[in-house]
């Protein structure tokens, strides 16, 4: 055996063990009997010997778990964490705030398959059906786009009054409180389903099941709010919105210059203690015509009312609409898409301190919740709106495909039509089983 043949076995073989993934033991292992079998057959140099002995060696010394992380990994670890930019903690807190399902696998490299079977398949209750099959079918027969995009640039009152019926802005809302309590696949399926006929009438009714402040208040807030907001919210009588967004941060919580001042004041003709607030928030949905107002800025204390810290960080509130000093500036109307969007802002508006999401024991705690929230509400409602536009694109270039004759044939029997056409349908499959999937997890 050559020494050209053992380095080809060894590239092979490298190959195949970084291929099946093999571990370190057996990687050695394998080193070994090559390096066997070339010292008892092998005719090449003594440097190709040597080659195979070093590196046998190195990988049976690697094999020794103690000296491995002491010497090698623990090296290595260090130098990664040098050159490697820290978390933020923005960053820390959103990494931290969630958890893993399925989806973790396909990290590994070896998905087990059967825990994603395991599952089974998604499926609606009884009233999740009659929802689809009923109630949504009938709003989505009422929309009228080009009326409400291009005539009204707003949503039709009939409309609005047959959403609030059914209940469609309490979709994330327990029960007990008055609202659907609809699965996250169940909302996959009616989001998605309204946004292939009016992004606009979709619009209204994803945000107040995402972030808006009702799932807040479903996972965080207190019984007492809980009882007086959320079967508000889930009639309808109260549109909420959540403002997040300021004009030069973005979203980015840990940058937002909007600060509250824990401080007394006078709320409805009593001393109470409560929060100074100064904000500007822009491009917040559903502001316009939202009754109540989910806030995010930054909690502090100065004069240590509620404890010994002077900055607790980003808390989150709601605030009435109708609280002196609370403006809603005038609608934007972006890209000439009339869906309700607009600016929130405020200049020492005074509110109790019972107003924080969750009441004082939360102060500080904002941002968790809120990546606690949005990983939850924008897996449902931002894929939904890609599952649509997908099923969008099969159905209308499919159907025009039948419909457009070249040479006395649909151009659907073209093979170079039905390549790409074949290529959309099987993205809009895999988009479709993401989102749904996504969902699964959700409600695992």
């Amino acid at each position: 055996m050559s020494g050209l043949t053992v380095v080809i076995i060894y590239v092979i073989g490298a190959i195949a063990l970084a291929y099946r993934r093999a571990g370190l033991r057996v990687t050695a292992a394998s080193s070994g009997l090559l390096l066997l079998l070339y010292l008892l057959f092998g005719t090449g140099s003594f440097l190709w010997t040597l080659l195979l002995i070093l590196s046998s060696a190195v990988l049976g010394l690697l094999c020794v778990d103690d000296l491995r992380h002491k010497h090698v990994s623990a090296a290595i670890f260090d130098w990664y964490r040098r050159v490697l930019p820290g978390l933020s903690d923005t960053e820390r807190e959103a990494i931290e705030a969630g958890t893993v399902w399925w989806e973790g696998d396909l990290f590994t490299g070896r998905p087990d398959w059967n825990k994603l079977l395991a599952a089974g398949p998604p499926g609606l209750s009884p009233d999740e059906l009659y929802l689809v099959n009923g109630p949504l079918e009938e709003l989505c027969g009422m929309v009228d786009s080009w009326r409400i995009n291009h005539e009204l640039a707003d949503i039709p009152e009939d409309i609005i009054a047959f959403i609030k019926q059914h209940k469609f802005l309490g979709m994330i809302i327990p029960r007990e409180y008055g609202g659907l309590e609809l699965s996250a696949v169940a909302q996959v399926h009616v989001l998605t389903k309204l946004f292939s006929v009016s992004n606009v009438v979709a619009n209204y009714i994803s945000v107040p099941n995402s972030l808006g402040p009702g799932e807040l208040l479903v996972k965080y807030g207190t019984e007492e709010q809980r009882q007086h907001y959320l079967p508000r919210l889930a009639s309808g009588e109260e549109i909420p919105c959540f403002a997040l967004t300021a004009p030069l941060a973005g979203s980015d919580a840990t940058a937002i210059p909007d600060t509250g001042v824990v401080c007394e004041g006078t709320w409805q003709g009593k001393k109470v203690t409560g929060i100074r607030l100064n904000f500007d928030k822009r491009y917040i949905t559903l502001a316009p015509i939202a009754t109540l107002v989910g806030l995010a800025f930054r909690l502090q204390d100065p004069d240590h009312l509620l404890g010994e810290v002077d900055d607790y960080g980003i808390t989150c509130a709601l605030i009435p609409r109708d609280t002196p000093g609370l403006e809603i500036g005038a609608r934007h109307f972006p890209m000439g898409d009339p869906f309700l969007n607009g600016p929130v802002r405020g200049r020492d508006v005074f509110v109790p301190i019972d107003t924080i999401i969750g009441g004082p024991a939360m102060a500080g705690k904002g941002w968790r919740m809120l990546v606690n929230c949005l990983s939850a509400g924008r897996s449902i409602s931002l894929p939904s709106i890609s599952n649509c536009l997908a099923k969008r694109a099969l159905a209308g270039t499919s159907a025009y495909a039948r419909i457009r004759r070249q040479f006395k044939l649909p151009i659907a029997r073209f093979e170079g039509v039905q390549k790409p056409l074949a290529r959309i349908a099987g993205l809009s499959y895999i988009i479709n089983a993401a989102c749904v999937n996504t969902a699964q997890a959700i409600d695992a």
